[in-house]
């Protein structure tokens, strides 16, 4: 992952976390834009949207339906999770095929909601681990690689960790999502 893309991606997930309450748990999430070889998944850029999860029909039926009965009623807040607007994905479509990129995956944030949640939703600590939830999506998506973004602020400081996710196996839905090696591209280039 170019570390442009990351930083993009963390300066929104700062100001959205800055804007959390316990009653608000405010998501970030973007598209992963880059190149495919055999081996190797490049992140290069990433691309916002819009939260549809309230507004699109589909998103109203898949949470009334499937995600609340599923993964209980915390997800009932509209403010919990996230669809990206269809109108913002084929935009970032747009332009992934107009900069010779694909689209490849997700990255979100997972907040250190067991600080600074409601006291009732304490006891489940987050991470850069997927929830259930998360295997839910990455599954439903199927894009080769997921990246969750763990983020916590310390004092007057703000600190992430990261994994990236590849979703579980089509022949095999209830099979855990397999862990990506995530490499960061450093800014230093001494002694090159």
């Amino acid at each position: 992952m170019d570390h442009q893309a990351l930083d993009a991606f963390l300066t929104a997930a700062v100001g959205e976390y800055q804007l959390i309450t316990p009653e608000a748990p405010l998501p970030c999430f973007a598209l992963l834009m880059g190149s495919a070889d055999r081996s190797t998944l490049h992140v290069e850029r990433v691309a916002f949207g819009r939260n549809a999860r309230t507004t699109d029909p589909a998103a109203r039926v898949e949470f009334s339906e499937t995600i609340v009965p599923r993964f209980g009623p915390a997800y009932e807040n509209e403010h919990r999770a996230w669809w990206i607007d269809s109108r913002d994905l084929l935009t970032a479509s747009r332009e992934a095929d107009a900069l010779g990129l694909d689209l490849l995956g997700s990255i979100h944030m997972h907040p250190d909601w067991h600080r600074i949640g409601p006291p009732h939703e304490r006891d489940f600590v987050l991470s850069e681990r997927p929830t259930p939830m998360d295997h839910h999506m990455f599954g439903n998506t199927t894009w080769p690689i997921n990246i969750i973004c763990y983020l916590e602020r310390r004092a007057d400081a703000y600190y992430h960790s990261l994994a990236a996710w590849a979703p579980p196996r089509a022949a095999s839905p209830g099979s855990p999502c397999t862990e990506l090696p995530l490499r960061v591209r450093t800014r230093t280039t001494a002694g090159v």
